[in-house]
């Protein structure tokens, strides 16, 4: 048995880049997004000090996930994303053999508020749109009366 799962919440290093695949007709284009991905520990050193430590991941989204990568995904985004870790090994130019490892999504999420949402401030007062008309509120319910013939016990109280 083996498992080969990553998650990971953070901010996008760069906006994605999109790339368009041939494939055959019937499946249409394969898009792949690529972008990085930083995390961040924080933690106290033994003086008591902060510190930071950053990790950068290489993040690759194939269709849907780069579908949504593609409009929805800029640097500075804050996202969470579940994947699994490919090596991949190339030759260079000058023939030397060059390693990678990135995160394959299999899922994402968009985290905190969207860019373009407009910042709500608190404690604000709207004014009414005309034609706006406020619904009449409900007269209260009338106090229940106690039932004649029985004597409750001043004693029978749940405080």
């Amino acid at each position: 048995m083996s498992l080969n799962k990553v998650m990971l919440i953070g901010n996008v290093g760069r906006d994605p880049e999109v790339r368009y695949l041939e494939q055959n007709s019937s499946q249409g284009n394969a898009k792949v997004a690529s972008f990085t991905l930083a995390t961040t520990e924080r933690y106290r050193d033994r003086g008591g000090e902060l510190r930071e430590n950053t990790e950068w991941h290489n993040i690759v989204a194939w269709r849907n996930s780069a579908d949504i990568a593609e409009k929805y995904i800029r640097k500075g985004s804050q996202i969470y994303v579940e994947g699994r870790l490919r090596t991949r090994s190339w030759t260079d130019q000058t023939g030397v053999k060059k390693y990678t490892t990135e995160v394959v999504v299999d899922s994402l999420q968009l985290l905190g508020r969207r860019p373009d949402a407009p910042v709500q401030q608190e404690n604000t007062y709207a004014q009414p749109q005309p034609g706006w008309q406020q619904a009449p509120r409900p007269a209260p319910a009338p106090a229940p009366q106690p039932v004649q013939g029985q004597d409750i016990p001043d004693d029978d109280l749940p405080f």
